[in-house]
């Protein structure tokens, strides 16, 4: 039976590396279809707890993984010998930056010096990590014909970049179109084949480069107008108008208008991270992306913005940073989710700790955070509590909170993403002060 046949009936075996935010809710996507997965993960912790039914990922469904592993369609393990067995694997790992904004592709690395040590013919590997254009042809190619295999021939390499939002209800990995570029055009084909039995919608493009490329201009698009939103606001502050009222009433034109809204900062795996790896890649060819560089600028700074405006609304009490009891509500990097990776809090809370503050955080979707080394947990939160600290800081704006009750016993209030509508003595809102 050839690899097209098996994945027309659904008797490919799926390996997924990298059983975070993107490759857990792929994996249970393929088990949803039928199709019997392998997870493979380095850390045991995740291995064990998918082995016993329990999700550690909030937009998985409790229930769909439990089930998938009770009907023996998942399961997970450390050992990358499995790759001998399997006849697809996507790989979703990690791609952070290092300090010095160059992509950091060693996690990429690791998994396939693993996967080439199992390489065998009509087997199909697509990498969804978000990365820079030429990674799949110039990094993972070399390494798997390595094995003497054909491109092609023997075997077949995609890229399709990762689109997945986490907290959005509306879009999931099913209606979510995905993007699938192969080193070949049979490579696609197979890629396309593939995903379609599992994604509503499959977008193919003509190489690996191109679908790379996709997910950058994807990002880099939201990053330069959230860039511009944030410095929008910066302007309004300075202007004495409010930027919350400027975007809504500039929305309602009903075209050639796209609103982005300010905030403390951008946070998330990708959007403060992806556009840096086509900056890097661009400097490589002697061309330097202003737009990213800048807009990367703007919304860095966003945090140190932050701090002044609670100084501004301190100092108007006649109080400093340095002493005050502040509380920082949400550390997520967005509304309703979990996820602190790169998240603007924890920039505001550093700055403001170095300036002497005493630092408590509430968000009830994020119980504890590795604060200094130590665990800081969430504390309850309580008109009592609101009233007894000399500022509120709003930095992500989760449903669950009670904003009436925070503007209601609050000395001062900052709030970063207009989530109290109106106007108030005690509320400073980024943008409209």
């Amino acid at each position: 039976m050839t690899l097209e046949e098996k994945i027309k009936d659904h008797e490919v075996k799926v390996g997924v590396v990298g059983l975070g935010y993107v490759g857990l809710l792929l994996a249970v996507e393929f088990t949803n279809n039928g199709f019997s997965v392998t997870g493979i993960d380095i850390l045991q912790e995740k291995v064990d707890l998918i082995n016993n039914g329990k999700n550690y990922i909030k937009d998985v469904n409790d229930k769909e993984l439990a089930e998938a592993v009770e009907q023996g369609l998942l399961s997970a393990t450390t050992d990358f010998s499995v790759i001998s067995e399997l006849d697809a694997v996507s790989i979703c790992v990690p791609t952070p930056l290092r300090k010095t904004k160059d992509p950091d592709v060693s996690f990429i690395i690791s998994a396939l010096d693993e996967i080439s040590k199992y390489m065998h013919s009509d087997i199909i590997i697509v990498l969804e990590s978000t990365t820079y254009p030429g990674t799949t042809r110039e990094i993972m190619l070399p390494k798997l014909e390595e094995s003497g295999l054909k491109v092609g021939k023997d075997f077949y390499l995609a890229f399709s970049p990762e689109r997945v939002d986490p907290g959005n209800q509306a879009y999931k990995t099913k209606n979510t179109p995905k993007v699938i570029g192969g080193i070949t055009k049979k490579c696609t084909e197979i890629a396309k084949a593939l995903y379609e039995q599992i994604i509503d919608t499959v977008v193919p493009v003509y190489s690996t480069e191109s679908a790379e490329m996709v997910k950058l201009l994807e990002n880099t698009f939201r990053s330069i107008n959230i860039g511009l939103a944030n410095e929008m606001a910066l302007m309004c502050d300075k202007l004495g108008v409010d930027v919350w009222e400027i975007i809504g009433a500039a929305a309602t034109k009903p075209f050639g208008f796209m609103k982005f809204y300010p905030g403390p900062g951008l946070g998330g795996h990708c959007i403060p991270i992806d556009p840096f790896y086509l900056s890097w890649k661009m400097k490589a060819l002697n061309y330097n992306a202003r737009f990213i560089e800048l807009a990367g600028e703007i919304n860095s700074a966003m945090p140190e913005y932050v701090v002044e405006l609670v100084g501004e609304g301190l100092n108007r009490q006649k109080k400093s940073i340095n002493g005050s009891k502040i509380l920082i509500l949400g550390v997520a990097y967005k509304k309703d989710i979990d996820d602190i990776r790169e998240s603007p809090a924890l920039d505001i809370m550093k700055i403001l700790e170095r300036k002497g503050a005493l630092i408590d955080y509430h968000d009830p979707c994020v119980p504890v955070i590795d604060w200094n080394g130590q665990p800081m947990r969430s504390v309850s939160i309580s008109p009592e509590l609101v009233s007894s600290v000399d500022v509120v800081i709003i930095v992500t704006n989760h449903s669950s909170f009670d904003y009436g009750m925070v503007q209601k016993s609050a000395k001062l209030v900052v709030d970063t993403r207009n989530a109290i509508k109106g106007k108030y003595e005690n509320v400073l809102k980024l943008g409209a002060v």
